[in-house]
């Protein structure tokens, strides 16, 4: 399985609505994103920094039900 890339907030963002994610709301630099599916609804909490920690990105991809593979294949 490949590293966790440490990533700035608008890749991350980008990567999220490109499948299907969208911005719900801001509360100062944490920005929630929103998809829904017939089975489930996620939400996303990203800080909108220069660069998300590794323990943060790795979270984010939980709560999105991601992967690692999933997101390099996002971002690609």
């Amino acid at each position: 399985m490949p590293k966790l890339p440490a990533l700035p907030a608008r890749k991350l963002l980008k990567a999220l609505q490109k499948d299907g994610f969208k911005i719900v709301s801001q509360k100062g630099s944490h920005i929630r994103l929103k998809k829904r599916t017939p089975a489930e609804t996620r939400i996303v909490i990203v800080p909108n920094h220069d660069e998300i920690a590794k323990g943060t990105s790795s979270s984010i991809l939980r709560q999105a039900g991601w992967d690692r593979e999933k997101l390099q294949k996002t971002l690609e």
